[in-house]
């Protein structure tokens, strides 16, 4: 029984990855402003999460202190303001490259934990970080032209833009102790879709919205889909698999996006681009493993 929940756990998991691997390439057919669509997504994909709490019936009614909160909140709005960096950079560079870009975040992490938790950086951690920068040079085109590419260049600082953010929100996560993981994320996934409301009020972005029959079934995809199922199956894996094994699973979701966004969008990869990646993951992996 225990080997058939581990497997299943495990398929769990490697479905969450791929999923969040595929969310590029809905993003790319979906004619809708970036922060309109993360909007979207934290209000499903946490509405979502709010069911599936009641229905697993663990954690619904927990009242949880004002304090702490205004802390999830915080670090919701945050998540709302990546995702609207992530689907900006879509639109301006390929979807493996803003990916890629985006997983430069466990490298920043890296970078600031000596300021941030005061932890000291090893040779290895350091080695790391090292080799994924280079990676980082490698996927932005530096070496293939003697600079980087310059249609690309705004979808490279929005990728790591979205980086930083989420950088932030994992350290800030890691002083957020005692509370169910999914009921962590419904509050915020729900403040990241409440924070987009007064930035879209501000900058117009309700007017001139039109939905088709198309985009509005992939709207609804990346919120229940790509949100809420994938954050559910990902949270409901995590307790049977060892932290190992996630660290170096978790790394599916950037070789997926690679592999999706190559095959179904036809987006070109040089050579220095799959090394680029190849160094990026590795580097994280290694960082990652004991």
């Amino acid at each position: 029984m225990n080997k058939t929940n581990n497997r299943r756990a495990l398929g769990m998991f490697i479905a969450s990855m791929l999923i969040f691997g595929t969310i590029g390439v809905f993003r790319r057919y979906i004619p809708l402003p970036s922060a309109f669509l993360a909007f979207v997504r934290g209000i499903v994909g946490g509405l979502f999460l709010l069911g599936f709490i009641r229905l697993r019936g663990k954690g619904a009614s927990r009242q949880l202190p004002r304090p702490l909160l205004l802390r999830l909140s915080v670090t919701g709005a945050m998540i709302g303001f990546n995702w609207m960096l992530l689907f900006e950079a879509y639109n301006h560079t390929t979807v493996a490259t803003a990916t890629l870009c985006y997983y430069m975040q466990p490298t920043i992490v890296i970078l600031l934990s000596p300021i941030v938790f005061q932890e000291r950086l090893t040779g290895k951690k350091a080695f790391c970080a090292l080799i994924s920068i280079v990676g980082m040079v490698l996927i932005s085109g530096v070496a293939d032209t003697g600079g980087a590419r310059g249609q690309d260049m705004p979808g490279i600082l929005l990728g790591l833009g979205a980086a930083a953010l989420y950088a932030g929100v994992v350290m800030m996560n890691k002083k957020i102790q005692g509370v169910d993981a999914y009921q962590r994320t419904t509050v915020q996934l729900l403040a990241a879709g409440i924070v987009m409301v007064p930035y879209l009020l501000l900058t117009d972005g309700f007017s001139g919205i039109e939905f088709t029959p198309a985009s509005l079934l992939l709207l609804l995809a990346v919120g229940i889909l790509h949100t809420g199922l994938a954050y559910a199956l990902y949270f409901g894996s995590m307790e049977r698999l060892p932290l190992q094994s996630i660290a170096v699973l978790s790394y599916i979701d950037p070789a997926a996006a690679l592999l999706f966004s190559a095959l179904l969008l036809k987006e070109p990869l040089t050579l220095m681009n799959i090394v680029g990646a190849c160094l990026i993951i590795g580097s994280a992996m290694m960082s990652e493993a004991e």
